[in-house]
């Protein structure tokens, strides 16, 4: 039986929670996935949050539990969060994150849940996970280089007068659906645990005469050329509407992913107090995905348009070219577990594709303020934590 102070304190806790699903759905989850298909005029500003907010949704339940595990207990070691750390935790990152989409620039929620998470969990006397950390920021630090440069070149090649776009675009639709055949989804695996599309197939047809291995390459061979062949027919039908249909696809497979990053941000702070009440985590995750799509649906189209017009006009192939890295950095995070700023990840392709048509469109002071934006969102994040949740303890402790 939980006391009555506790399960006051738990709701209080759990609408924190919601509310930075709400700050995360209105921000980098809502806003980024089609933000360059609305710059490309595929999608109307409206629509896309509409959409975002159904994927997001069933990312969050269908891939949330990996970042939501190491974001409630991988950040800080020695000690469990509380629920009075939870909720100063929570509350610090919605209130910067909120403040960014109303302001109209894209606070890094990942920097800012991390950075508020560690603060709490430090200001209680936890010792820094050292080795999670070096993991977190290799990957912060590499998405600009990796998604801007893969973004870039894929523009470039996209531009080029030596390869006809009804080759090009296939050849890169084929492997999108390589990566999406290893997308990893709850509930596919042999014991129920998470498994890819192409291993759990390769494991359903492993008696058939031919091994695991075999099926598994078949399966990932098969996918990839079934994608490239649908997109090569769009290309033929009719090549600008080919590409924006392709575009839209991506979104979408943006916008899933994000939804099974971001929920982990909003929801994660809650997994240590799941001792305390009969919670199971999937019950978080539809919560978490819940407020994401609230977010969406009332506060993105704010953000996509900034994202669309501030940062570089798109047309379909640059819009496309920043996609595709896109897509693939969301995966390998939600794979790891580790917490992704999806601002991070689609603005540096969007720059990187903007430079390919010589820089065109891209704001540099935009550039500028973003960057700072988000290294400022890190340590305001975590200063403001250890600071309030010091002060609360004090407080609580007269």
């Amino acid at each position: 039986m939980v006391a009555v102070g506790t399960l006051a304190t738990l709701v209080v806790a759990a609408l924190a929670s919601l509310f930075m699903a709400w700050a995360i759905g209105a921000g980098s989850s809502g806003s980024t996935p089609f933000a360059p298909a609305v710059g490309a005029n595929a999608i109307s500003v409206m629509r896309a949050g509409f959409v975002v907010g159904l994927l997001g949704f069933a990312g969050a339940i269908l891939q949330g539990a990996n970042v939501t595990n190491a974001v409630g207990t991988e950040l800080i070691g020695g000690v469990t969060l509380t629920v009075t750390a939870a909720v100063v935790a929570l509350l610090t990152a919605a209130i910067l994150v909120a403040l960014g989409v109303f302001a109209g620039y894209p606070i890094a929620t990942a920097f800012t849940v991390t950075g508020a998470v560690v603060g709490v969990g430090l200001a209680m006397g936890g010792d820094p996970a050292w080795a999670k950390y070096q993991q977190i920021v290799t990957l912060w630090v590499l998405v600009p280089f990796v998604g801007g440069g893969a973004s870039y070149a894929t523009a470039r090649a996209l531009r080029s007068e030596r390869f006809s776009e009804t080759a090009t675009v296939p050849v890169l639709a084929g492997i999108v659906g390589v990566l999406v055949a290893n997308m990893e989804f709850a509930g596919l695996g042999t014991d129920g645990s998470s498994a890819s599309l192409a291993r759990a197939s390769a494991v359903g047809l492993a008696g058939t005469g031919f091994g695991e291995s075999v099926w598994f390459v078949a399966s990932v061979l098969f996918a990839g050329v079934v994608a490239a062949a649908i997109v090569g027919r769009w290309m033929r039908t009719d090549p600008t509407r080919g590409q924006r249909r392709f575009l839209l696809v991506l979104g979408g497979l943006v916008a899933f992913s994000a939804g099974g990053s971001q929920v982990g941000l909003a929801i994660g702070p809650l997994v240590p107090l799941l001792d305390a009440v009969t919670v199971p985590l999937v019950a978080l995750l539809v919560g978490g995905g819940v407020g994401l799509l609230a977010g969406s649906w009332t506060g993105a189209p704010r953000m996509i348009k900034a994202l669309a017009q501030d940062y570089s006009s798109l047309g379909p192939r640059r819009s496309i070219a920043a996609m595709i890295p896109s897509f693939a950095i969301a995966q390998t995070a939600v794979a790891l577990g580790v917490p992704v700023s999806f601002n991070e990840i689609i603005v540096s392709a969007i720059i990187g594709s903007g430079f390919a048509a010589g820089g065109s469109g891209v704001s540099k002071q935009k550039m500028v303020y973003t960057v700072l934006a988000w290294v400022g969102s890190l340590v305001l994040a975590f200063g403001l934590s250890y600071g309030v949740f010091t002060l609360v303890s004090s407080v609580l402790s007269v």
